[in-house]
């Protein structure tokens, strides 16, 4: 069954990034996948939507995703926006990068079952040295979503960043990231 997630973020913050190696991962766990950004105004700061899908079949639909199984929010700032809001139900999976409460997002997100509030800023800082927060929250949706397992989405983060040209060091840590967030979820909430 096919996987529709919708990445939010900030121009700069990676969000184009997260979805492409979120992709590369599906492939590695034996998916097919597809990623793309929606474009608009592209400037540092100005809120950014990646589009991932992953299903067993080969994926043929190019539209955008409105009623997505998954949305992962790398700037807790934007769960007010209406682009954010957009297609929620119930059963959506939210991944959001804040070290706030549940009942601090109840009056943004009423209703839904499965929140996932990550602190991925504090995390990246401790692990990487910067607040670079998508390999965070790409393991923190490894841990959610079923057609993705660690291995496949660490080997993804190592070859997509060895391919741009990321030192050793800079691997390393970015896949103890993704080690990170993917524990924080089975530690906080898969019991």
């Amino acid at each position: 069954m096919i996987k529709e997630v919708r990445v939010h973020g900030r121009g700069g913050q990676g969000s184009v990034t997260a979805a492409e190696v979120l992709a590369l991962a599906s492939e590695k766990c034996g998916e097919y996948s597809q990623a793309y950004p929606k474009f608009g105004v592209e400037r540092r700061g100005a809120p950014v939507i990646a589009y991932l899908r992953i299903d067993d079949n080969f994926i043929r639909t190019r539209s955008q995703i409105y009623h997505p199984e998954f949305i992962i929010v790398q700037d807790a700032t934007l769960m007010g926006e209406a682009q954010v809001q957009e297609g929620l139900v119930k059963d959506t999976g939210i991944i959001i990068n804040s070290d706030l409460t549940r009942e601090d997002f109840k009056n943004k997100v009423p209703n839904i079952n499965n929140l996932y509030l990550v602190p991925a800023t504090k995390m990246s800082i401790e692990i990487i040295g910067k607040a670079i927060v998508n390999t965070v929250l790409i393991g923190a949706f490894t841990a959610i979503c079923d057609k993705l397992d660690l291995k496949g989405s660490k080997k993804a983060v190592k070859e997509y960043l060895k391919k741009k040209g990321f030192s050793k060091s800079i691997v390393s840590k970015n896949v103890k990231a993704v080690q990170a967030g993917y524990e924080y979820i089975k530690d906080n909430y898969k019991k």
